[in-house]
């Protein structure tokens, strides 16, 4: 449950931002957060989809449902989002960051701009996010900076590069950002790590290689997603850290790290099978 507690143990509404709101796991993350009836901003790229799940938002009871249309990939942009959410509220309890998009194809078929944009959607993007964020929650003394990032942060999979850099980059950014604020115990930084999501990201990937993309079973929903990013901001969870989304998660990576050898071989067929239809 998203709460902050005052006084004695009464609660107040929280300023919960929500990257990546438009569909997806940040559109099931703004709607959890709505059911706990916070004041939400939603941030993506498309006004009138945003409008939709804001309207949603308040049908479900959220204090309030602001949309900010925002590329989080233009640093600039992102310093505004973060100007007008202080304009609206004075402050910033959680930002739940959510934007990201996928491609295929092997490194050497994919587009330099296909790479640029994956990479900086989902890597730069976080950090830009982090960089404008990080000092009102220092200045505050408090917030929660919660960052999706992937299964694939943590393992590696064919035809699919940029994710897979991008993905290892937002776990890396995560554990440096818990370090440089350790000095805050307030300000608490989360990575959520999710296995395979039922989603449109597939539907709407950058696509370099031919084919259809769905998620590799077993998926889960994006509701799943969305109620581990939020109880990451639970009142009663005093700590940073790390978390994943399933139990396969820890199999896949116990296979990835202990037998690498065997794991690179099968992976890429595995992968083709259950994730990746070719394009005659």
């Amino acid at each position: 449950m998203l709460t902050r507690l005052v006084g004695h143990g009464r609660r107040h509404e929280m300023v919960v931002v929500v990257t990546g709101a438009s569909s997806g796991i940040g559109e099931a993350t703004a709607l959890r957060a709505a059911g706990e009836g916070h004041h939400l901003v939603l941030v993506a790229r498309r006004a009138d989809v945003l409008e939709e799940v804001a309207g949603a938002c308040r049908e479900a009871g959220a204090a309030s449902a602001d949309v900010v249309v925002t590329d989080v990939s233009d640093d600039a942009a992102v310093a505004a989002m973060v100007e007008q959410v202080l304009a609206l509220h004075q402050r910033i309890d959680a930002v739940l960051h959510c934007a990201g998009i996928v491609s295929y194809g092997r490194t050497e078929e994919t587009t330099a701009d296909d790479f640029a944009q994956v990479v900086g959607i989902n890597l730069l993007g976080a950090a830009s996010v982090a960089r404008h964020v990080i000092p009102v929650m220092r200045e505050q003394g408090r917030g929660d900076l919660v960052l999706v990032g992937s299964l694939l942060g943590h393992i590696a999979v064919p035809e699919m590069t940029p994710y897979v850099v991008s993905k290892w980059g937002v776990r890396a950014l995560a554990r440096q950002l818990v370090i440089e604020n350790v000095d805050k115990p307030g300000v608490r930084i989360s990575h959520v790590a999710p296995g395979s999501v039922d989603t449109p990201i597939y539907d709407n990937a950058l696509d370099d290689a031919g084919g259809v993309n769905s998620p590799p079973p077993p998926t889960i929903s994006p509701e799943r997603v969305a109620r581990v990013v939020l109880d990451r901001v639970d009142a009663r969870l005093h700590r940073s850290g790390e978390v994943q989304t399933a139990y396969l998660n820890y199999g896949m990576m116990a296979a990835f790290r202990l037998a690498p050898r065997t794991y690179d071989h099968v992976v890429g067929p595995l992968f083709d099978l259950v994730s990746r239809k070719r394009g005659s």
